[in-house]
């Protein structure tokens, strides 16, 4: 029987499928750390990446990852839309965590300029704007590496209420290490390792993303509800689109 604290061949696409469904298998019901330690023991620090909204829950992702290996690469994807709390927040999690290697990628201009040339590409066609500015880098930034990992939960509902712990992403592992963390458990690692909090939480923003399709949330709603809101809308695709 395979075990995930050994390393892994993934190299091929049936290696791949049957070392995912091993791996999902056996850290079904593992702590965040140990996934992302596996995750590291797979396919090595080189092929392995973090990617990170540093949005208002990214912290304790990013605390646990920097406890396993600080030196472990985290793509943060620069949209240009992004709010300026969330540039400051990066860069106050990047000095407190210690992170070694957090690689900021940005749109191709060329294409903001084909695509987007008056910056309202998000309000005629928000799916063709993430895609520029989110799916497309991302694919970019990954290309050197064999798998990544992201902070989803299930807790957050929607497409994401029943993901795995590990899946397939094209060629890629994808490794969701808080898929069966609650809300508590969020905040303890907050609370634990006195993390800061997102500046715009205490405004009311459950859940940040661009400024443009970013608002506040009541108390009762969903905490994605402020993302997309009206547009019936809940992902920017980089989740719901394979990255080749």
């Amino acid at each position: 029987m395979t075990s995930f604290l050994e390393p892994q061949a993934v190299d091929g696409q049936s290696n791949l499928a049957a070392t995912v469904r091993e791996l999902d298998r056996e850290l079904s019901v593992a702590s965040p750390a140990e996934v992302i330690a596996a995750a590291l023991r797979s396919v090595g620090r080189e092929h392995l990446a973090v990617v990170s909204s540093f949005g208002t829950e990214s912290a304790a992702l990013l605390k646990v990852m920097a406890d396993v290996d600080p030196a472990i690469p985290v793509v943060f994807l620069d949209t240009g839309w992004l709010f300026e709390e969330t540039l400051a927040y990066r860069d106050t999690l990047i000095a407190q965590l210690g992170l070694r290697d957090v690689r900021s990628i940005r749109p191709r201009e060329e294409t903001l300029s084909k695509e987007d040339p008056d910056r309202d590409l998000w309000f005629n066609d928000p799916d063709a704007c993430c895609r520029i500015r989110k799916v497309e880098p991302l694919a970019r930034a990954l290309a050197p590496f064999r798998a990544w990992v992201n902070g989803r939960k299930r807790f957050q509902g929607g497409a994401r209420a029943a993901i795995p712990v590990v899946e397939e992403d094209g060629a890629r592992m994808k490794f969701n290490p808080f898929a069966n963390v609650t809300r508590e458990e969020i905040e303890a690692i907050y609370a634990l390792a006195k993390l800061p909090p997102h500046p715009l939480v205490a405004s009311g923003f459950a859940s940040v993303g661009c400024m443009p399709c970013t608002s506040r949330t009541a108390a009762n709603e969903d905490s994605r509800a402020g993302r997309w809101r009206g547009r019936g809308k809940t992902e920017c695709g980089i989740h719901t689109m394979k990255i080749s």
